[in-house]
């Protein structure tokens, strides 16, 4: 953990102006342009405002654009969000409680609504390339709007543009780190993946 600390406080030191050599910005829109459907696992990690670790957790994620994901915990706790297009629910099961937002108020909300959102994440970003860290090309997404749940967004991509890291600062100051293997590009995904019908005996929460 704590190559990630170092890294993280490393990047935060580092907000460079464009280096001649990086090409994150070309690795970020060759993703959302050719990977039509992703798969992959994930570590994520919360840290707090000075660099603490809160929580670790752990999963599988998907998606198929445009706005259709699939992310599952299943550590330390069993969650899972479901983007069916239209609307984005979100299952506790621990609390049998279900949450329902619509698509377009959850797109700045979440990892997964962020990945699958196709070129939203151009309109409504400023990209600009930091750094290149060892063998990973790194970006920074500011959003344009300030009401977004996030004040800004790192993608790290490997030297042959696959998606390797996610960094997340919150309004709280609080830093979410998510590390992705596994990786499949454009794989196939059934219909069903992108559906979710409430379990029995849950509470359901909508907006």
């Amino acid at each position: 953990m704590s190559r990630l600390l170092f890294a993280f406080v490393l990047l935060s030191a580092c907000l460079l102006s464009v280096p001649a050599k990086a090409s994150a910005v070309q690795s970020l829109k060759a993703f959302i342009s050719k990977a039509h459907t992703f798969r992959a696992d994930f570590s994520q990690t919360l840290l707090d405002k000075n660099f603490q670790i809160v929580k670790k957790a752990g999963g599988s994620m998907m998606f198929e654009r445009p706005g259709k994901f699939r992310w599952m915990y299943d550590q330390p706790y069993q969650q899972l969000i479901v983007g069916d297009g239209k609307q984005v629910w979100f299952y506790d099961q621990d609390l049998a409680q279900v949450t329902v937002h619509r698509l377009d108020q959850a797109l700045g909300s979440t990892p997964a609504a962020l990945l699958a959102g196709g070129s939203t994440i151009e309109r409504d970003f400023n990209l600009q390339e930091i750094d290149v860290q060892g063998d990973t090309e790194w970006l920074e997404a500011v959003p344009k709007n300030q009401e977004n749940s996030f004040e800004l967004i790192r993608l790290g991509f490997s030297k042959t543009g696959h998606l390797r890291e996610m960094v997340l600062r919150d309004s709280f100051g609080q830093v979410t780190w998510l590390i992705f293997s596994g990786i499949e590009q454009n794989p196939v995904l059934t219909p069903d993946l992108f559906q979710f019908t409430p379990p029995d005996g849950v509470d359901v929460i909508r907006d």
